[in-house]
């Protein structure tokens, strides 16, 4: 096995999770106007970043040279998170071949395993092999993001940092700005690379089973993911700034500590002859043999960092696809007294549905964890998790830029549709709050309606009689404008004619000629009320004389009937 990681470290006194640049212009720089929007721009993707890989649905896909594992996990309103589809499906590969010599064979099993663990989602996350990667940190010169860009895309950073084998178009390439240092004008990169070749044979693999590749891990880190989350679930108190994984394995096997970010990684080296004794060896002093040339690599490597480093390993978190693993962790333990090696679990703290774990039952789960780290990775559109680590944020996929412009894209078409939405949402609310308000409104007048009828009434009925008398009052006034003579003898003619009236008779016209000759008509109820008329008129001392001139027939008004009449006055001279 290519011993294929070099680490290229120094002592951290702190870590910079911003990827922001750290100016080093004087204070007084017109540049520094920008920091405002900056902090704006910062800020919008963190949200942005939460809220769209909230909304991306992706699965785990582990192509194991044995079984195709599949994986999806959710998390509840309450941060409870719930193992919502897994599959285990056999891998059957002609003898001495692995994944990548089967494309075909690898992707009908995939699309089969996707049929019946009725997996719907689409975007899925991979991981290679760490053997296929190269996994550095390596210490620039300071620059800001756009002279790191500039300097990446003439190829003379990586050329000058990073001494591969091969050109640089052969690789994928994956960096992320770990820390900054401006006193000492340098700044540390995690840089990770795997052959072009090797990523493209697997994301055909995914395609061909109808998957959409979006993320493509390394399978170290998704195992570090899956160790993150245990540890946040279960509440498990160790230094977060500090995590040790051992794979031990027949395939794969190495020292993996993250410390501040920075992954230390260092390869353990087995011989053919060990994976024999590891399988079929039945020979107890070639185990003992292996166990103290592996434990020996182990130790080594977490001496160097805790020299290097002043912290302590206190415990190695093991991921293992051996039956009998724990028979030899027991060993290590005897050889390594004062470090752990506990069996990972990534299934700690899951809530895991009951048809799911009846295909969990056996003790060692830990061949699981890249599954599970997988299915806990999101698609970081808008550069969040570059925010908070660079070992959560690992994506080797070529073509990831496009991917992420079009998840952009389709982001902000859902938000444009939203945002319409909610307008139209909030307008028809407004209304329909606007007309209950008048509704209620209405109904609150409506609460004395009975009063304010009988009140209506008897209003109404006031108003006719004033309207009555009203008539009564024009008629006089009529009347006396019928009196032609403005004279103060027509005044007490009119005086004694009206003194004259009895109770049951209405006069209609009064004609003075301006002589001596005055006519009344009118309506009386009986012939002896308009012979009162006449006694009365004749009593008067300006009335010579009072005769009926004329009498008409009885007119019936309403339940009244009454006789018209015509009177003729000669009055003194």
């Amino acid at each position: 096995m290519k011993n294929i990681f070099k680490n290229l470290f120094k002592k951290k006194d702190k870590v910079d999770n911003s990827s922001q640049p750290i100016s080093t212009t004087p204070s007084n720089d017109p540049k520094k106007k920008s920091n405002f929007i900056d902090k704006i721009k910062s800020k919008f993707q963190s949200l942005a970043g939460k809220s769209a890989a909230k909304g991306e649905d992706v699965i785990g896909v582990e192509l194991h040279p044995n079984e195709i594992r599949l994986s999806q996990v959710s998390s509840s309103k309450d941060n409870q998170w719930i193992v919502d589809k897994f599959y285990l499906h056999k891998l059957v590969l002609p003898e001495n071949t692995s994944v990548l010599d089967n494309p075909d064979l690898v992707s009908n099993e995939l699309q089969l395993a996707l049929q019946k663990s009725k997996i719907k989602v689409k975007n899925a996350a991979f991981a290679i092999p760490v053997t296929s990667a190269i996994i550095r940190v390596v210490t620039s010169p300071l620059m800001t993001d756009e002279e790191l860009v500039k300097a990446i895309d003439t190829d003379s950073l990586w050329e000058n940092l990073v001494q591969l084998t091969e050109n640089l178009e052969e690789y994928s390439i994956f960096y992320q700005i770990i820390e900054r240092h401006p006193k000492e004008n340098t700044m540390d990169i995690l840089f990770v690379a795997s052959k072009l070749s090797d990523i493209n044979k697997y994301t055909e693999i995914i395609k061909k089973a109808d998957l959409n590749p979006v993320i493509v891990d390394v399978k170290c880190f998704a195992i570090k993911a899956a160790v993150d989350q245990i540890n946040q679930i279960s509440g498990t108190i160790e230094d977060t700034n500090l995590t040790a994984i051992l794979e031990f394995g027949l395939d794969e096997n190495y020292v993996m500590i993250l410390h501040e970010n920075n992954p230390i990684i260092t390869d353990i080296f087995i011989r053919s002859q060990d994976r024999k004794t590891l399988t079929e060896s039945g020979n107890q002093e070639e185990i003992d043999s292996f166990i103290r040339r592996y434990v020996n690599q182990v130790k080594q490597a977490i001496n160097d960092f805790e020299t290097r480093y002043e912290k302590r390993i206190r415990n190695l978190r093991v991921v293992s696809d051996l039956e009998n693993v724990e028979t030899y962790l027991a060993a290590f333990r005897k050889n390594l007294v004062n470090t752990g090696f506990n069996l990972l679990d990534p299934f700690d703290g899951l809530q895991v549905p009951e048809q799911i774990r009846e295909n969990l039952n056996t003790k060692n789960k830990s061949n699981l964890s890249t599954i599970i780290g997988l299915a806990f990775r999101k698609l970081d559109v808008f550069g969040y998790y570059k925010f908070v680590t660079a070992a959560k944020n690992i994506n080797l996929l070529p073509n990831r830029k496009n991917i992420i412009a079009e998840k952009k894209m389709k982001i902000f078409s859902n938000f444009a549709f939203k945002g319409t939405v909610g307008i139209v949402s909030a307008i028809y609310l407004i209304l329909f709050g606007f007309a209950f308000w008048n509704i209620q409104t209405y109904n609150s007048k409506l609460v004395n309606y009975d009063q304010t009828l009988s009140k209506h009434a008897i209003l109404n009925k006031k108003v006719k009689e004033t309207s009555k008398e009203m008539n009564m009052m024009n008629k006089s006034l009529n009347l006396s404008k019928s009196i032609k003579s403005n004279k103060v003898v027509s005044y007490r003619y009119l005086a004694q004619i009206a003194n004259s009236v009895p109770n049951r008779v209405q006069f209609e016209t009064v004609e003075y000629d301006g002589n001596n000759s005055i006519t009344i008509e009118g309506t009386a109820f009986s012939d002896q009320d308009i012979l009162k008329l006449i006694d009365n008129l004749s009593s008067k001392s300006l009335i010579a004389q009072a005769s009926l001139a004329k009498m008409t027939l009885p007119k019936s008004t309403g339940n009244n009937v009454r006789k018209g009449f015509k009177i003729s006055v000669k009055t003194k001279k």
